[in-house]
């Protein structure tokens, strides 16, 4: 197989692979906006214990095992769409809109708008649709 051929087939899956991942997003992103609060300047902060990117800036993360919030970046943050870790800036155990960054690598996209997610009602309406569904 010739050099450019092999990159062709790269490129092809790499396109769709991205392709996959932004209908994943949309689709995530969509589950989660009708339980997204209004906009917020903070949230209490001491650790990340989960986070699923939803879009090219926006982020949801859970700083408590049932506590998320919508975390919008201010673009570019070109390696957002590719991070395998992210961290969060904070100052005195606190997440602040326009202050603090979401961090990957070694790039910072400061946060621009907060959005709190009513987590626990998230998961009680899917428990409920997955009871609701026929087998």
């Amino acid at each position: 197989m010739s050099k450019p051929l092999i990159a062709l087939f790269a490129l092809l899956l790499a396109t769709t692979a991205s392709a996959q991942t932004a209908e994943t997003q949309d689709k995530a992103l969509s589950a989660y906006l009708p339980y997204a609060g209004e906009p917020i300047d903070r949230f209490r902060f001491w650790d990340l214990q989960r986070w699923e990117l939803v879009g090219d800036y926006k982020v949801v993360v859970w700083p408590r095992l049932n506590e998320a919030y919508l975390l919008t970046v201010d673009a570019p943050c070109q390696d957002l769409r590719w991070a395998q870790t992210i961290g969060l800036t904070s100052t005195a155990n606190s997440v602040s809109r326009r202050f603090d960054s979401v961090v990957v690598g070694k790039d910072k996209c400061r946060i621009n708008e907060i959005r709190p997610i009513d987590y626990r009602k998230y998961l009680a309406d899917r428990k409920a649709a997955k009871v609701a569904e026929p087998s």
